[in-house]
């Protein structure tokens, strides 16, 4: 990774795009190109935490992903369980924090017991924090921000005028978490597709062509030099920022 003009981003967020169209292109089931990309996503773990980057979220499966079809949310499933049991300890072993976000109503009892276990297992870890995101979809996090506040202010606990953009965040799933800095979608797609709509306020936007089960570090390394190359403003003109 070159060294860019920008410090690099502290949290980068990946939506994995491309697997069904990678599996297609080479005469495979999709299921494969699930598997190819579960496999890339545990690249981009390994990656994110050699480059020392502290947060990572990946978009795993959306709100939207249930309109699929039911053998293929079965094969997700299927292999959600498997990651889940069989590569838990080495993820402990290298000092990962997992966190998932999303409505674990709609999971399978056994997906979101064995998600429950894996957070507690590596809750006290320090060198990256991997941020899952299932079930998940922005507008419904916001959502459910907005009625957890609306019962706060039912109870009494809390106040309209207190009501603040911190107020909000607080009570998003990413409670804790700082913001994402940069956003990368695979596959050529130029979209967030309701993805932490409210973290990415900010975010600076990648896109590459690269279908998910291909993402390398070396790719990963690209969109931190695009990022390092950038400047940020938050909306301040060229000369404030100065």
């Amino acid at each position: 990774m070159s060294a860019g003009s920008r410090p690099p981003p502290q949290h980068i967020a990946i939506i994995m795009d491309g697997n069904g169209r990678w599996a297609r292109a080479r005469g495979l089931p999709r299921i494969s190109g699930h598997r190819y990309g579960a496999e890339a996503a545990r690249r981009a773990v390994v990656a994110a935490a050699e480059l020392g980057i502290p947060y990572l979220t990946l978009y795993g499966f959306s709100s939207e992903n249930w309109r699929r079809p039911a053998t293929e949310i079965q094969d997700l499933m299927a292999l959600l369980r498997h990651y889940l049991r069989a590569e838990i300890a080495e993820l402990h072993g290298n000092g990962v924090r997992l966190k998932v976000i999303g409505d674990r109503a709609r999971l399978p009892l056994d997906v979101a017991n064995l998600i429950e276990h894996a957070e507690a297992m590596t809750r006290d870890n320090t060198r990256i924090t991997v941020i899952m995101a299932l079930s998940y979809g922005g507008r419904a996090e916001i959502v459910a921000a907005v009625r957890a506040i609306a019962q706060q202010i039912t109870a009494g606990s809390l106040t309209a005028e207190a009501i603040d953009e911190f107020c909000i965040a607080q009570n998003l799933y990413t409670a804790g978490i700082p913001d994402p800095d940069l956003l990368i979608r695979t596959s050529g797609e130029q979209r967030i597709s309701n993805f932490l709509l409210w973290q990415c306020a900010y975010c600076e936007l990648v896109f590459t062509r690269t279908m998910w089960p291909d993402f390398s570090k070396r790719d990963l390394e690209r969109a931190i030099d695009e990022f390092c190359s950038r400047e940020r403003r938050y909306g301040a003109s060229i000369g404030a920022a100065r």
